[in-house]
């Protein structure tokens, strides 16, 4: 009887060391069925250039400022446009040549009144400023009046800062002299209307507009923006008469167009 308790005494020791030892081995195997963390990383921005150029764009529309740009481009000799944005959300862009084939100096408003264009004093419009109503203030210009030159800092804001917009946005070096950021935009619509001219934008993060590379031409500013007025005027009154279009009127018969005139002159 006592060799019989001396021999479970002596079986009980080993157990009594391997019992914790597996039990513990046994709560740290996890239950086969037991569901396993995902390892699918975290993705990323999905267009941050996007991103970015989006937030600029806001920015660019709560922009209120006077600026001089210069524009280049094409055969046309290197332009200033003049470009306000008031405080009470009217604008005003001038453009020398933006009318008449490029003998007429236009100024194009959109103020609580409407949408207008202004004939300035130029080679081709020898009298006085006048200006024609368009439409209402949120229309855009008619296609025959256009100039595009506004664009930049009117509607095409408006486009880049809709994430719905079908465009492509990728970073883009500076040009030369530029400052602030630059971004790549194409179009990934197959519509021959698009929204804005595929090209080069530049912004600085107060939303300045810095540059512009683009069907349009090349838009630099020419140097640090002002404050802003209370609200634009118009270049001159109010008068009736038919708009003028961007290009040059053909010559009727047995006239000509003499370079540097807005309209055929009879021939003598």
């Amino acid at each position: 009887m006592h060799a019989h308790h001396r021999a479970v005494r002596r079986l009980a020791g080993p157990l009594a060391l391997l019992l914790p030892a597996m039990l513990a081995a046994c709560a740290a195997d996890p239950p086969a069925d037991a569901p396993t963390a995902s390892v699918d990383p975290v993705p990323a921005s999905i267009d941050t250039a996007r991103d970015q150029l989006t937030a600029l764009a806001t920015a660019a529309r709560d922009r209120h400022l006077t600026a001089r740009y210069t524009l280049t481009g094409g055969d046309r000799a290197e332009r200033t446009i003049e470009v306000t944005t008031a405080n009470d959300g009217s604008w005003r862009v001038d453009v020398p040549g933006g009318a008449g084939g490029g003998t007429i100096d236009v100024s194009l408003a959109a103020t609580a009144d409407g949408l207008f264009q202004c004939a300035l004093p130029s080679s081709g419009h020898p009298e006085a400023a006048g200006c024609v109503r368009l439409g209402d203030p949120d229309d855009r210009v008619p296609g025959p009046y256009d100039p595009r030159v506004q664009h930049p800092f009117t509607d095409w804001p408006v486009v880049l800062n809709d994430q719905r917009a079908p465009l492509a946005v990728s970073t883009a070096p500076p040009p030369k002299g530029v400052a602030g950021a630059c971004f790549s935009v194409d179009s990934t619509s197959a519509s021959l209307d698009a929204p804005l001219d595929v090209g080069v934008y530049c912004y600085q993060p107060d939303g300045t507009l810095t540059a512009l590379r683009s069907a349009l031409g090349t838009l630099r500013l020419a140097r640090p923006p002002g404050p802003a007025p209370d609200t634009v005027t118009l270049a001159g009154p109010v008068v009736d008469r038919p708009p003028w279009e961007t290009a040059a009127p053909p010559a009727a018969p047995g006239t000509t167009a003499p370079s540097g005139t807005a309209e055929p002159t009879p021939t003598p």
